[in-house]
């Protein structure tokens, strides 16, 4: 029974043990990054840069939010990670989280709220640095499949978002010019289209690789 155990059950390999140290070390750096980046993202003169063009304000510094969430998700504890894991099975939770605080940043009355009133905007900082880091505790969980359904969801949604802004003859958002509003349809198209491109290409280039190493070894001499 005991060599039984010991087959089913192999010590951890050397490159799993370097791999589970060097994580260990990086995460302290990674959180730190992430608080540093989170303090800069508040500072009045970023925030006033970034919203400042209505293409900034969602392309830079709503991305940038996400960021330092899941820079700062790598200090959590294993013990947290697991007790959340409990209501987040396949990443699904965490990904519909997502998936419904970029919604809400889409609209464009949303923008304007947090522009105008300071509650709003801490709201803003605080949800989307949240769903930082719940996509990085979700995605890895999820699978190809989730992912692609998260994707299939986020990404069309994106583009069709930019094509109103694209189309619409009024400006949306009261604290944006028209022309500040198209460049921004712009870009969400822009980085709709290319981000199903990248993940279609990802996809297709594991499948290959695993068809790659699934297939048999050919003898020297098979015809």
């Amino acid at each position: 029974m005991n060599r039984i155990r010991s087959r089913a059950l192999p010590p951890p390999t050397l490159a799993h043990l370097r791999q589970r140290c060097s994580a260990a070390r990086s995460a302290p750096h990674q959180s730190l990054a992430g608080a540093l980046l989170l303090a800069l993202l508040a500072w009045p003169g970023t925030r006033a840069l970034l919203e400042a063009s209505m293409w900034r304000h969602m392309v830079l510094q709503l991305p940038l939010l996400l960021l330092a969430g899941s820079l700062l998700a790598a200090a959590l504890p294993a013990a947290a990670r697991a007790r959340l894991a409990r209501w987040n099975a396949h990443g699904i939770s965490g990904l519909l989280l997502v998936l419904l605080c970029l919604a809400l940043w889409m609209v464009p009355r949303a923008l304007d709220l947090a522009l105008r009133d300071g509650w709003v905007e801490t709201g803003k900082f605080a949800l989307l640095t949240t769903s930082g880091a719940a996509l990085r505790l979700s995605w890895r969980a999820a699978g190809r499949i989730m992912q692609g359904f998260f994707l299939g969801n986020l990404l069309p949604m994106t583009y069709v978002v930019g094509q109103l802004y694209l189309d619409s003859p009024l400006r949306l958002c009261n604290a944006y010019l028209l022309d500040d509003q198209e460049r921004l349809g712009r870009w969400l198209m822009s980085l709709a289209a290319l981000s199903a491109a990248a993940w279609v290409a990802r996809v297709f280039w594991l499948l290959a690789r695993r068809e790659e190493a699934a297939a048999p070894a050919r003898q020297p001499g098979d015809s």
